[in-house]
């Protein structure tokens, strides 16, 4: 077992993936996306198609050169099925994207990827999501992974991503619960790579104010050093990933044309903390979003212009520099400053 990069889960949609091109080019070689589709319920099959032709396009633009995961966990048994129409074994074929799927999808989903595997000779992700804790509720799992397993060719890589959802302060057993699943999943294969991914970033508080600072802990990365410091003889192989700037229910949202409410969030990441900060969104808010951006660049933690794009974007704005943007700036601008700062704290 190989220790993976780092693992960001990011939405496949425009904005992300312009901040993972905007990473420092040494820096990006060392992160492998997992590009994860919206859900649509409810849309018409014909619409439905373009989407996800749309979105998966977006992320093997992304990666031209360079391998990452492409999924699609949440789709239901309509969805899987026009998935499947959509991204046939041979659209993966000159793309460096590689299949996932994981227990209790919907068996369309899941066969497309074990195709795609075994077709295209690519690694297979299977990716376990627990967003609650390991019991006996959970513990069957283990039992569809195995069947999972089992119906790749023997000998057929595959990686292990185990997805704990959100992390915040209300779930201090997280990393027990995660240590918990690693025991009874690792013994299934000999995975080529295993990654535990969580998502710290908060929601906005319910009286988030204007020009005000909102400051989270960062209990993810908690959870991850106190997974690495387990008493286990795999720990020194786990890779860390996250879900970058968003909450982990961000991927869980269908897309939205049109842009979003009339504000929007800086978001910064430091050592010890997520910051947040609301600004209004329209150019005649210049002010407001500069004095943002000072609260921002001002903080004892923040790392420079020169430590990111993300962090020129931030100091340009300080200064006056340019527009103030969109959700779709702050959105790129904050998560190239966090997976920068993150695949420089892991080592990548």
């Amino acid at each position: 077992m190989s220790v993976p990069p780092y693992v960001p889960v990011l939405p496949a949609r425009p904005h992300a993936a312009a901040a993972y091109r905007g990473l420092p080019g040494a820096l990006r070689r060392g992160v492998v996306p997992l590009w994860t589709l919206s859900p649509h319920p409810g849309m018409l099959p014909g619409p439905l198609a373009g989407r996800i032709a749309k979105e998966a396009g977006e992320a093997a633009r992304a990666q031209p050169r360079t391998p990452a995961w492409l999924d699609a966990p949440f789709v239901d048994d309509a969805e899987a099925a026009v998935l499947a129409d959509t991204l046939g074994p041979q659209w993966w074929e000159d793309r460096f994207l590689r299949p996932v799927t994981g227990p209790g999808r919907p068996d369309a989903q899941q066969s497309l990827a074990l195709t795609v595997a075994r077709r295209q000779g690519l690694p297979l992700a299977l990716r376990v999501r627990l967003p609650d804790g390991w019991n006996d509720s959970t513990a069957p799992r283990a039992d569809e992974v195995a069947a999972l397993l089992g119906r790749l060719p023997a000998g057929h890589p595959a990686d292990l991503v185990l997805d704990l959802g959100t992390v915040l302060p209300d779930r201090p057993d997280a990393g027990k619960e995660a240590v918990r699943t690693l025991d009874a999943l690792l013994p299934l294969t000999s995975w080529d790579t295993v990654t535990v991914v969580a998502g710290g970033f908060p929601d906005p508080p319910d009286e988030f104010r204007e020009g005000a600072r909102y400051e989270a802990p960062r209990t993810d990365w908690d959870t991850w050093h106190e997974i690495r410091h387990a008493d286990r003889p795999y720990v020194s192989r786990l890779g860390y990933g996250d879900y970058g700037i968003h909450p982990a229910t961000y991927v869980t949202r269908p897309s939205v044309s049109g842009g979003g409410p009339p504000w929007g969030i800086l978001r910064y990441t430091t050592a010890r903390s997520y910051h947040l900060v609301k600004v209004p969104y329209g150019r005649q808010y210049d002010d407001a979003n500069r004095a943002a951006a000072r609260i921002l660049t001002g903080l004892a933690d923040f790392r420079g212009a020169a430590a990111s794009a993300g962090e020129e974007w931030l100091c340009d704005r300080a200064r006056g520099v340019g527009t103030p943007g969109n959700h779709s700036t702050w959105n790129r601008a904050g998560n190239i400053q966090h997976m920068a700062f993150v695949a420089r704290s892991s080592g990548r």
